[in-house]
């Protein structure tokens, strides 16, 4: 059926006023990185007629003095902070690699934890997958000070181990819930008629199931990447030295005041590494978020 032209525009106008109501604050973030400290706090909004500089960058990601600069009138900030560090590329690879370990035992385990439940049936199976949905609903401070016992006297507070082992812990119940739907939506005969073959139980599993569910691995990945990189309570918890990008930003929060452009600056060099991860796994993740549209 042929769509009237007119419904067509209209369709179009709000496809565009969607997408730029979810990028205007990206760009208004990105470009704030880049104004002066006056520019920032003008009460009049400042979009350009400002000097662009990179000082926020110098000493967020250059290692410059704050102090170095506080003598320029308009640079990043006009008065002596407080004594924290800015020079966040330590977090950037905290961060890193923290979320990229939680996001490989994240969808391991919860892989052949969701293959299991899609495939097999067993008394309290139906319990057993609301305990895994509860346990999603349940806030991080709930079990944020019993892990932080544990940890510390099983040696792994302050370590990138224990961290990405606490990142898994609030990962792994929704990673088990989506594979278990991505793989529910593959036909449990295409199992059987591998094992006909002569094919045993894991090699169905790797050679047969995990090709077709290949987007939904990577639909499940962003989801724990994205929900590692910027989890915040328990990485404060469990660490003092070790500072992921969420905890370094609280730091500049001075007793002097906040120091908008600094955050800006690391919150927008932050988007990189979350923006080539997607990007690695675009292709299979566009089939990831259609798998199950059609079926047999």
């Amino acid at each position: 059926m042929r769509t009237h032209p007119a419904l067509g525009i209209l369709r179009d106008v709000c496809a565009w006023l969607v997408v730029l109501l979810f990028v205007f604050p990206i760009f208004w973030w990105v470009l704030a990185s880049f104004k002066p400290y006056t520019a920032i706090f003008n009460t009049t909004p400042v979009y350009w007629g400002f000097e662009p500089t990179l000082d926020n960058y110098r000493v967020t990601l250059g290692g410059v003095s704050r102090l170095s600069l506080v003598t320029d009138e308009g640079a990043a900030g006009t008065v002596a902070g407080g004594g924290s560090s800015y020079y966040s590329i330590p977090s950037i690879i905290d961060s890193v690699v923290v979320a990229l370990g939680s996001t490989a035992i994240s969808i391991v385990l919860a892989t052949l934890c969701a293959y299991g439940l899609s495939r097999f049936r067993f008394r309290g199976q139906q319990p057993f997958v609301f305990w895994i949905l509860s346990q999603r609903m349940m806030p991080p401070i709930a079990i944020a000070i019993p892990i932080f016992f544990m940890f510390r006297d099983l040696g792994l507070r302050d370590t990138h181990l224990g961290l990405i082992l606490a990142h898994t812990l609030i990962n792994l119940p929704i990673a088990v819930l989506l594979m278990k739907s991505f793989l529910d939506d593959i036909p449990a005969d295409l199992d059987q008629q591998a094992m006909i073959d002569g094919a045993t139980r894991w090699q169905t599993f790797w050679l047969v199931v995990m090709p077709l569910v290949k987007g939904g691995l990577a639909a499940t990945a962003v989801l724990c990447f994205i929900f590692s990189w910027t989890e915040f309570l328990l990485s404060l918890q469990l660490t003092s030295q070790i500072r992921t990008i969420p905890v370094k930003i609280s730091t500049f929060v001075t007793s002097t005041g906040t120091e908008w452009g600094f955050i800006t600056a690391l919150g927008s060099a932050a988007l990189i590494p979350s923006f080539i991860f997607i990007v690695l796994v675009q292709k299979h993740l566009v089939r990831g978020l259609t798998l199950g549209s059609l079926k047999d």
